[in-house]
């Protein structure tokens, strides 16, 4: 069990830490999983990818989250032992033989997705003809307002999406449509556009028991992305205005867990205005390269928070590779030095989960804080606001 703070000073003060600490709030876990659960008119998958850590899952599962998006045999090993009760569904769109054999007739998994008829035969095949199968077509959707697109690898157009469905209903219990907007999606449009092509696929084939909207629901990074109830909006909107009866699910990650962790690093080198941290893109920050430098961000010490004014930063990680690199602007104290500490808030989505031990850098430890985040919107700092926005 992790040791618990009341904040992260506290914890550097005790700890003495000289590895990258990842801090862990659960009852801001907790609080974020019940509002989504409220807020969402259907079941809410939370997406087990984007942070597996146990603790996590069961704080999700203290604030009402029930059903979990489950891409791999072994996070569905995972949610099973962690949490007995849970309902797993196997939204893949390729899996191979033996993962849904086992996933069906050892975890109890009736849901699987597809977007290819031989996927479709696997699947049947693999479960001996079951005839409780909730099988779900994935369609492609435009990509647009999305900071990664997730357009190309997966999913079908409306015609081959037509023939699917059909060739599904010889098969399934029950069938779905599901499609994803793509990551850090700060459009709720984008919803809207995608709604319109399932609708499309539903007038040729007729209704269909489930729509599943996907993830791709933003974190709060710079405090102006909408809020996850203005993408329900728009959801319920389109939904209604298209005629289509049946069970919503969505599937955030990001919108689930950012929020509820933050990661400590530590100064290793000041060259200027570069920092070089003991943490990196090949531990728990690569986030900071792939989404860029929009993560809230302060200087810390063990006697609290360095304030004053800030300078932007261009942050290297440990490794002895140029791949290493988190180009700013990082807006951080300027007096920063070697041995002052960086603590990156709204870390909890895709941070430990692709940490690696590349180079032979581990990815540090994880410690439980009880403060109120600070850097969430409303309790960020209004210079560090500003500069974010």
């Amino acid at each position: 069990m992790a040791d618990t703070h009341c904040s992260a000073a506290a914890l550097l003060a005790r700890r003495h830490s000289k590895e990258p600490v990842v801090c862990v709030r659960p009852h801001l876990l907790e609080a974020q999983a019940e509002r989504l659960v409220d807020a969402f008119p259907g079941d809410v998958l939370y997406a087990v990818k984007c942070n597996d850590t146990p603790l996590v899952l069961q704080s999700l599962w203290n604030g009402g989250v029930r059903h979990f998006d489950t891409a791999s045999i072994n996070e569905i090993r995972l949610v099973r032992t962690l949490l007995p009760e849970a309902t797993c569904h196997f939204m893949h769109p390729v899996k191979s033989t033996e993962a849904i054999a086992e996933a069906y007739f050892e975890h109890g998994v009736k849901r699987f997705v597809l977007d290819h008829v031989d996927e479709l035969t696997k699947i049947v095949a693999a479960t001996d003809g079951a005839e409780d199968l909730e099988l779900f077509v994935r369609l492609a959707v435009p990509g647009q307002g999305a900071m990664l697109s997730l357009t190309g690898k997966f999913g079908v157009e409306v015609a081959e999406a037509v023939r699917l469905v059909r060739a599904v209903r010889w098969h399934a219990k029950e069938v779905g449509l599901t499609f994803h907007v793509g990551s850090q999606c700060v459009d709720p449009q984008a919803y809207r556009r995608a709604i319109d092509v399932a609708a499309e696929v539903v007038a040729e084939t007729g209704s269909v028991d489930h729509l599943d909207v996907g993830g791709g629901f933003p974190a709060l990074y710079k405090g102006d992305e909408p809020e996850f109830e203005a993408f329900v909006a728009v959801i319920e909107t389109a939904v209604a205005e298209h005629g289509l009866v049946c069970r919503l699910q969505c599937e955030p990650g990001r919108a689930l867990v950012a929020d509820g962790a933050s990661v400590l690093t530590k100064v290793e080198l000041r060259r200027g205005r570069s920092l070089y941290l003991n943490d990196g893109v090949y531990g728990n920050l690569a986030e900071l390269k792939w989404i860029g430098p929009q993560f809230p961000t302060r200087l810390v010490r063990p006697s609290g928070e360095v304030g004053g004014a800030q300078e932007a930063f261009d942050l290297f990680g440990p490794t002895c590779d140029s791949i290493d690199s988190m180009p700013g602007p990082h807006w951080i104290a300027a007096e920063a030095r070697e041995g002052d500490w960086v603590e990156v808030g709204m870390m909890g989505a895709y941070s430990s989960a692709l940490k690696t031990a590349f180079n032979g850098f581990e990815a540090g430890t994880v410690a439980i804080l009880h403060d109120d985040g600070w850097y969430l919107p409303g309790l960020r700092e209004p210079e560090q606001a500003a500069r974010a926005a």
